[in-house]
């Protein structure tokens, strides 16, 4: 009686390996064409940028691109200089990163050395708020607010490149503090238990220990809010002006490359036209700006992580 109840038992239970592999190999494929789609998508839009662009340059030769000095592609004597552009986005984006860095290391390292842990929980979901906020609220944030307040002590104009890189650190701010926030605090606790050991203070162990070893993800996060600033278009269009001016005078209105691509897709632009054209050359220099970017924090993450046992 036993041997039977065993033998009914052990294939009452038996697991089904057939219906498992098929389980398996459906899950498999479905995770397959997502992955496929998501390749796919990328290499259509690379590939409309690469061949829009040369057929741009079929029009335009490629030096007038890199060294004409103005921008006015609308006009019947028109000009294709792209360094009028960037100089706009970098100099929006460079005073972004000059707010975003400092205040959102100083969060970062506030949040993981000194807050304690339900002040924790409590304070890092509120930051990432701030992430979730629609970036044309900070658009007109900038217009309407942080304008007329610099116009108080500054002699701005009602649009200008200032206003639009500070509300864009502002913007930032939230990438830059809790990346850091998550490099930081997975620093092994024994690097800071050494450091006391030996004598340290907690500044000089944040600052001689902590901050070295989480250095690579420090540096990932700025890169990414770089990146992220650097392709923001409400707050620029809205904030900075659409005017396209050569230089780094942070006063005056300028035009980013984001701003000239709304500009330009309002819908007035004919398809197949010179200018629907300078679309995808502006798209392809903000392309190649965020990939060199990629690939720099790619290469220092690999070059610079350190790794625990």
């Amino acid at each position: 009686m036993t041997s039977d109840f065993s033998s009914n038992d052990a294939g009452l239970w038996k697991p089904n390996r057939q219906a498992t592999k098929r389980m398996q190999m459906i899950v498999k494929t479905i995770f397959a064409i997502f992955a496929l789609i998501s390749v796919a998508t990328t290499i259509g839009i690379v590939l409309t940028l690469i061949f829009e662009t040369f057929s741009f340059f079929g029009e335009v030769p490629i030096w007038n691109f890199l060294t004409d000095g103005k921008w006015t592609p609308r006009f019947s004597s028109a000009q294709y200089g792209i360094f009028v552009l960037i100089s706009a986005t970098l100099l929006t984006s460079g005073i972004a990163i000059l707010v975003a860095l400092p205040l959102g290391l100083l969060m970062a390292i506030c949040l993981s050395e000194y807050a304690g842990a339900k002040v924790r929980r409590v304070l890092k979901p509120v930051l990432e708020i701030l992430a979730g906020i629609p970036t044309v609220v900070y658009g007109y944030f900038a217009l309407l607010v942080v304008t007329p307040f610099l116009r108080l002590f500054l002699p701005v104009q009602g649009f200008n490149a200032l206003s639009a890189g500070l509300v864009l650190g502002i913007m930032i701010t939230p990438i830059v503090a809790s990346l850091s926030e998550d490099a930081i605090y997975a620093v092994p606790r024994r690097l800071r238990d050494g450091a006391y050991a030996l004598g340290a203070t907690k500044r000089e162990t944040i600052i001689s220990v902590i901050l070295p070893a989480a250095l690579s993800g420090i540096v990932s996060a700025v890169i990414l809010a770089i990146s992220r600033a650097i392709g923001e278009t409400m707050i620029v269009t809205l904030a900075a002006g659409q005017n396209p001016r050569l230089g780094f005078n942070p006063f005056v209105s300028v035009m980013t490359m984001t701003a000239f691509i709304v500009q330009a897709s309002l819908g007035d632009t004919p398809a197949g036209s010179l200018v629907y054209k300078t679309l995808y050359a502006v798209g392809t220099t903000l392309f190649l700006m965020t990939l060199t970017l990629n690939i720099f924090s790619f290469w220092f993450v690999r070059r610079f992580r350190e790794k625990y046992d």
